[in-house]
């Protein structure tokens, strides 16, 4: 049994205004029109909906249910249209964004927005190690979520968090041995930060593992081939951040901005900067992770 639409919003309108005459004005419908859609309504499945009387309207049993899934139907239905509504917008979008921005999330999110803007080109660049910074003052990039020192100015911060040494829970340097670090390539910040912290600190190290993306550079840390620097709330099980003992140089804090090119706010690339900015805010962004939280995580000792 198919149910036009406009009959169950004439229902839904009747019960939530109380009566036929504030449903009319709601729907823009003259009263007589409601009352027909409602008869119409009532015929086709064959029991009355409205108990009426000279004081008041009132729903029936069958009403409240048949009521319930009405909404449901409707709620339903804009929903589709929603999703499949033609967009109006239109154009191409070069999206720069690091490897290690909302994790597993970040790839559903751009597939919803493709779905949703069919006449937008989105050439996204993911990588760990890329300076998206730059390509966005090259106007190589429209818009990008770029990897930064806390503090800077520009751009909206969408997350900020304290970075750690971190390596295998395992993980140990014989005396008298170099500490072995596992790096992104350059110009990654991460290597940047690590390697000007480690300057002057009396640390003997070494680059022992290098990887362009993050997965291998986990399963670099996980398999003891080297210390990183990580963010303390993205370590890991069977990691461990390094204590005090290694001599190692505290990090700064570092963040993600989202940052747009001169003439890179066009209306597709606004909306995108809006659903990443939606997406890093539920998530838990901006963040700066207190001292204690730190040192709580730093605690166990080496």
């Amino acid at each position: 049994m198919d149910f036009a639409p406009e009959l169950l919003r004439a229902l839904v309108a009747v019960a939530e205004t109380g009566g036929f005459t504030r449903a009319a004005e709601r729907l823009n419908l003259t009263q007589s029109a409601v009352s027909h859609q409602i008869r119409r309504l009532e015929d086709q499945i064959g029991t009355p909906l409205f108990v009426r009387t000279t004081r008041k309207l009132a729903l029936t049993e069958d009403g409240e249910e048949f009521l319930r899934h009405a909404r449901q139907i409707l709620q339903a239905h804009a929903a589709l249209s929603r999703r499949f509504q033609a967009s109006a917008l239109a154009g191409s979008i070069r999206f720069g964004v690091p490897e290690n921005f909302l994790g597993d999330e970040l790839p559903h999110l751009l597939s919803r927005f493709a779905r949703a803007f069919p006449a937008v080109r989105l050439e996204a660049s993911v990588s760990v190690c890329q300076d998206f910074s730059a390509r966005i003052e090259s106007g190589e990039l429209d818009l990008a979520v770029a990897m930064r020192r806390a503090g800077e100015t520009g751009g909206t911060v969408l997350r900020r968090s304290p970075y750690v040494w971190a390596a295998a829970e395992d993980f140990m340097v014989p005396p008298g041995s170099s500490l072995p670090l596992a790096l992104s390539n350059p110009p990654c910040l991460c290597r940047t930060v690590a390697v000007e912290a480690l300057a002057g600190s009396g640390v003997e190290w070494h680059i022992g593992f290098t990887s362009a993306n993050l997965h291998g550079l986990r399963a670099a840390m996980l398999a003891g081939l080297g210390a990183s620097i990580i963010a303390h709330d993205e370590v890991e099980p069977g990691m461990k951040v390094l204590a005090p003992s290694y001599g190692l140089p505290p990090l700064p804090d570092l963040e993600f901005a989202l940052i747009w090119s001169a003439g890179g706010k066009t209306p597709c690339a606004r909306e995108l900067g809006r659903l990443i900015a939606d997406a890093s805010r539920r998530l838990g962004g901006p963040v700066l992770h207190r001292p204690a939280q730190l040192k709580a995580l730093a605690g166990n000792p080496v």
